[in-house]
């Protein structure tokens, strides 16, 4: 059974919908108050946007290009208790522009310098109950380590540099440490020793190399580490079957030990485009409203995923999520865990 110390997976990560009113406001219905804010309007082409609180809630980066951090006075404005508050920024909050907002909590503060690896962070804010941190950087443009505060090695990390424009830079578990990949980008992965040392992250800090993708001498960056959580989140791989079977259903079940609420998917060795999914745009099977990071497109409406209470499977032969012989990375946090605790108190979790 997968037992989970987190009931609820909504306390850490969750996704809000709203509506755009073209001059203030405050979203509400997070549930708590986020560290990490990515917003994306679902029916038009707008970059996407993401603040976190280490940086300063109006620093903001845009996942689906390579540029600089940029103060946007107009996007998000601040971080409450149960959402955020927006200005007038059309990217944000365009009249009448229907919005999603994914959202996670770190340790609800800028937090302090970590001193665990050679280069000291400036701030890391840390949760270590749900595995996710933020921490902020200056490049020495030599092999180096960054302590991420997780107490537990991070199975990805997302990395990009705020001083100057440079693509993301992401390291996925499944992929291991001579590969990296790009967020911005629909490329496959590619590997180099100067991205990670071909050094796997360990429980007190991460390696770096001397690219400048991560570690350029004088540079900023900002580097996001999740931990994988039994019930709560996974960072794992698959490999396509380029079938959907006669039901249209998908013959290709994902186990996460977790009723999904939020799915990330990379074709790692092809040209395809990150694809997110979701558990509020669509809110039933199949999950057919995706958005894709690296670019900044509008929602598709095609069938590719169906969410169960204990993963997901895939409903499309599109080479997005499901060519024939192609490994796929993903990455998924939980609505609910498929049992929430050990002991008496264990509760299945029903599927939709």
């Amino acid at each position: 059974m997968a037992y989970s110390t987190i009931p609820k997976g909504n306390l850490y990560m969750d996704t809000v919908l709203y509506t755009g009113n073209g001059s203030t406001q405050n979203i509400t219905g997070v549930g708590f108050k986020p560290d990490w804010v990515w917003v994306k309007q679902r029916g038009g082409t707008t970059n996407h946007k993401a603040s976190d609180i280490v940086r300063g809630v109006t620093k903001a980066l845009q996942p689906n290009d390579a540029d600089a951090e940029a103060t946007d006075s107009n996007g998000i404005t601040a971080f409450n208790s149960n959402g955020f508050s927006l200005g007038n920024g059309g990217d944000y909050n365009g009249n009448s522009n229907t919005q999603v907002a994914w959202n996670w909590l770190a340790g609800n503060s800028q937090g302090s310098s970590n001193t665990a690896g050679s280069i000291n962070t400036t701030y890391t804010s840390v949760n270590t109950t749900a595995g996710f941190s933020i921490s902020t950087y200056t490049g020495t443009g030599s092999n180096a380590t960054i302590g991420h505060g997780l107490g537990v090695a991070p199975a990805m990390i997302l990395t990009k540099a705020t001083s100057f424009s440079e693509e993301w830079l992401v390291y996925h578990q499944s992929m291991g440490n001579t590969r990296a990949i790009n967020l911005n980008l629909n490329n496959a992965s590619s590997s180099s020793t100067t991205y990670w040392q071909n050094t796997t992250p360990g429980s007190s800090f991460f390696y770096v190399g001397s690219n400048d993708k991560v570690n350029k001498s004088g540079a900023t960056y900002v580097a996001y580490a999740f931990a994988q959580k039994q019930g709560y989140s996974r960072m794992g791989a698959y490999m396509g079957n380029g079938s959907t079977g006669s039901s249209g259903t998908g013959t290709s079940f994902i186990h996460c030990g977790f009723s999904p609420s939020y799915v990330l998917i990379k074709n790692g060795q092809q040209s395809n485009e990150w694809m997110i999914f979701d558990n509020k745009r669509q809110g039933f099977n199949p999950e057919n409203e995706a958005l894709t990071a690296n670019l900044s497109a509008a929602e598709r409406t095609t069938n590719y995923l169906n969410f169960f209470s204990n993963g997901f499977s895939l409903s499309n032969t599109d080479g997005e999520v499901n060519s024939a012989g192609v490994p796929y990375i993903f990455t998924a946090f939980a609505e609910n865990p498929f049992v929430a605790t050990s002991g008496s108190t264990a509760v299945p979790v029903t599927a939709r």
